[in-house]
């Protein structure tokens, strides 16, 4: 991790404006890179080389009662900036946050919760196309998490509009998207004994939808909200790591047999460490998408991911076979993809 430079804060406002400077905040950078090779059966590969690069901003800082602050600016792939966060920790009052599609709020942190040896069983290069939860994660967003309670933390998000646009600052998204202004709340329970731990976690998420066209809107069946829903739990013994959830999403769709009125996903995971460089790991998850009205429409797709991980200091080695049935829930043989996928990374 390379020190940038120092910066510092002279005021915050509101609740805070008492509060000075203790120390000057630092920003630091951290990265890194992954080379990959993927073979995929039953889908066209074309070049099967990639290359990934990730940069990761962060600037941190105290104030003289305590609470500190955390900037987090994150640039994913290539020349994108991804995903952003602003927080504030206070020793008595929790944590305040201006998140910016940092996929860490609310429900969406929780859209696949398994332990993997790599990444989650949509994540290694084969898409599955499975409707996931994902709340107001994906919008600019206010976060409040409260302390720590015996291991229990509720965390509420809302998003005035829940759009999936990332602001800059003094600007607008100026969408009318049939998804409006949205909360989150997430109950998360961690408890940990002499060489167990448990985490339990369960959250909902609404989306108000737009008005009619006429009314200024895009929502053209002016039908009811759109509403999320997870619970799942996560059990670590030793290096061995099991953890099972279900979700939900309810598009508010009550039209017709052929408009699709939902999604059920099930997954389940578990992840072994061999050693401290060696992990191995299985996971599953199934989409349901249901219809209004017409059972001859729904359809089931099916993943898994097999994966292993080794570390060699800032290297590692991953490698995922992974297959899923139904792709984007396409039924018959053309939706059966598989895939292979070798990758190198490299931390700095």
């Amino acid at each position: 991790m390379n020190k940038l430079t120092k910066v510092g804060l002279s005021a915050l406002c509101g609740s805070l404006a008492a509060a000075s400077v203790a120390n000057a905040g630092t920003l630091d950078v951290s990265g890194g890179a992954t080379a990959s090779w993927i073979s995929k059966s039953g889908d066209v590969t074309g070049n099967p080389i990639g290359i990934n690069s990730g940069i990761t901003f962060k600037g941190s800082g105290e104030l003289d009662n305590g609470s500190t602050f955390t900037l987090t600016l994150t640039q994913a792939d290539q020349d994108a900036w991804s995903g952003g966060s602003m927080v504030i920790d206070t020793p008595s009052f929790g944590q305040f946050k201006v998140a910016s599609g940092d996929g860490g709020s609310g429900i969406d942190s929780k859209d696949d919760a398994m332990p993997t040896a790599w990444e989650e069983t949509d994540g290694t290069g084969l898409g599955t196309g499975h409707d996931k939860i994902s709340g107001v994660g994906g919008s600019m967003n206010l976060n409040y998490k409260t302390p720590d309670f015996g291991g229990l933390t509720m965390t509420i998000a809302y998003a005035p509009s829940n759009d999936g646009v990332q602001n800059a600052d003094k600007a607008t998204s100026g969408t009318t998207g049939t998804k409006q202004k949205a909360a989150d709340v997430l109950l998360d329970f961690n408890k940990s004994f002499d060489s167990a731990s448990v985490n339990v976690f369960t959250g909902a998420s609404i989306s108000e939808r737009s008005k009619a066209p006429k009314e200024g809107g895009t929502n053209t069946d002016n039908n009811e909200h759109h509403q999320e829903g997870v619970a799942g739990a996560i059990i670590t013994y030793g290096p061995v790591k099991v953890g099972a959830q279900i979700s939900g999403e309810y598009l508010g769709n009550r039209q017709t047999g052929s408009d699709t009125f939902g999604y059920r996903n099930v997954a389940y995971g578990v992840s072994f460490n061999i050693t401290d460089d060696l992990s191995i790991s299985y996971g599953f998850h199934e989409s349901k998408r249901g219809f209004v009205s017409n059972d001859t429409h729904t359809v089931i797709s099916e993943a898994e991911s097999l994966q292993v991980a080794y570390s060699i200091g800032g290297a590692s080695i991953k490698i995922a076979s992974t297959e899923v049935e139904d792709q984007n829930y396409v039924t018959g043989t053309t939706g059966d993809k598989e895939a292979t996928t070798v990758a190198v990374s490299l931390a700095f």
